[in-house]
C-alpha cells in the first residue's frame, strides 16, 4: 500500500497538518522539523501528490510545448535547453510534437487544457486555432510565429539574417542569386528572410528569384522544387534557403549534378554543424530564444503580464562558415 501523509507523520513524529504545510511550504516550519519531514517522506518511500499540491496552490507547474516536428534539428535542440531550462525553475514539460498537423494541434490544446498547465510556449503556426486566445485563459507565448495580437513573440532577427546571408552570396560575386522559402500564405515572421532577400537583391539591381516550398518538412516536396529549380535556371550559383534542411537537401542535389553552388542556409543547430560542417547558415541563437520564451511566459505566469520585454523580441543572428 502506498504511504500517505499521516504515515509521514508519524515517522517524523509531528502531526499530518505539520507534514502538509512542509510539502506546500505554507506558514513559518523550523529547519529542523523540515529535516524530520523529508528524511521521513525518504525512509518510507514517500512521493507527494503533485495533482493535490496544485489543488491547493492553483498551479500545476506543468508548461506544454507545441513544436511543429522533433526530427526537424532546430526544433530538437529548442526543446533540449526549453526542458531543462523548466527544470531548473521546477517546472514540467508536456511536449506535443504536431507532425505540422492541424488535426494534431487542436487536439493538443485541448489535451493541455484539460492537464491545466500553467502557460504554453508554441513554435507551429496559427492556422486558425488561436483567433480567439480568451477561449483559452492561460499565458501564452509564440516562438516567431504571429498567434494573435495579444500574445507576445520571441525569435530571431529574422530580417536580418535574410540581409546577411543575400549580401553574402553578392559579395561572393555570384551572379544569379535565387532564394527557396517556406509558404507565404503562412503567417510567420520567417517570411521577412524573404523580404529581406527581395530587398538587397533590388538595391544590387538584381532579379529576385524564389521558389516556396509549400510544405517544408516534406523531404519529397523540397526535392521536387530543388529539382525544377536547378532545371529551370542552370547558371544558378547562389542560393539562400529559408532553413538548414534546404540547404542540406539543394546541397545533395547539386553534388549529384556536380554543380558548383554557393549555399547559405538558416539555423545553425548543433546537429546540423555536426553532420554538414561545411554548411555556411545564418545560426539563430537557439539557447537565448528558449531562455527568454521562458522567461516571458513566467512572468506571465507570475505578473498577469510582460513587463520587462518588449511584445516582439527579436534576437540576434552570424552568419558562420
Amino acid at each position: 500500500m502506498k504511504p500517505k501523509i499521516r504515515d509521514v507523520a508519524k515517522v517524523a513524529g509531528v502531526s499530518p497538518a505539520t507534514v502538509s504545510r512542509v510539502l506546500n511550504d505554507r506558514g513559518y516550519i523550523s529547519e529542523k522539523t523540515r529535516e524530520k519531514v523529508y528524511k521521513a517522506m525518504k525512509d518510507i518511500n514517500y512521493f507527494p501528490n503533485d495533482l493535490a499540491r496544485s489543488l491547493f496552490s492553483k498551479r500545476t507547474n506543468l508548461i506544454g510545448v507545441i513544436i511543429p516536428t522533433i526530427n526537424n534539428p532546430y526544433f530538437g535542440e529548442l526543446v533540449f535547453h526549453i526542458e531543462n531550462i523548466c527544470a531548473d525553475l521546477g517546472y514540467k514539460v508536456l511536449l506535443c510534437n504536431s507532425l505540422n498537423r492541424k488535426d494534431k494541434e487542436k487536439k493538443y490544446w485541448e489535451m493541455l487544457m484539460r492537464n491545466q498547465v500553467d502557460g504554453v510556449i508554441v513554435a507551429t503556426h496559427n492556422r486558425g486555432l488561436m483567433d480567439n486566445q480568451e477561449q483559452y485563459n492561460l499565458p501564452i507565448v509564440a516562438i516567431d510565429q504571429y498567434l494573435s495580437d495579444k500574445i507576445p513573440i520571441v525569435g530571431s532577427d529574422n530580417y536580418g539574417g535574410g540581409e546577411l546571408a543575400t549580401n553574402y552570396l553578392i559579395e561572393k560575386d555570384c551572379k544569379k542569386v535565387v532564394h527557396l522559402s517556406g509558404p507565404l500564405d503562412l503567417k510567420t515572421p520567417a517570411n521577412l528572410r524573404r523580404k529581406a532577400y527581395e530587398d538587397v537583391m533590388k538595391k544590387a539591381e538584381k532579379t529576385p528569384i524564389t521558389y516556396e516550398i509549400k510544405d517544408v518538412f516534406n523531404q519529397k516536396i523540397q526535392l521536387d522544387i530543388i529539382e525544377k529549380l536547378l532545371t529551370e535556371h542552370p547558371d544558378v550559383d547562389g542560393v539562400f534557403t529559408s532553413d538548414d534542411l534546404m540547404a542540406s537537401t539543394l546541397l545533395e542535389a547539386a553534388n549529384k549534378r556536380e554543380k558548383n553552388i554557393l549555399i547559405v542556409g538558416y539555423d545553425g543547430a548543433t546537429t546540423t554543424r555536426l553532420l554538414v560542417p561545411n554548411l555556411i547558415t545564418i545560426q539563430q541563437p537557439v539557447q537565448l530564444v528558449a531562455e527568454t520564451s521562458i522567461k516571458a511566459l513566467v512572468e506571465i505566469i507570475e505578473e498577469g503580464e510582460l513587463k520587462s520585454l518588449p511584445f516582439r523580441t527579436k534576437l540576434p543572428v552570424n552568419l558562420i562558415f
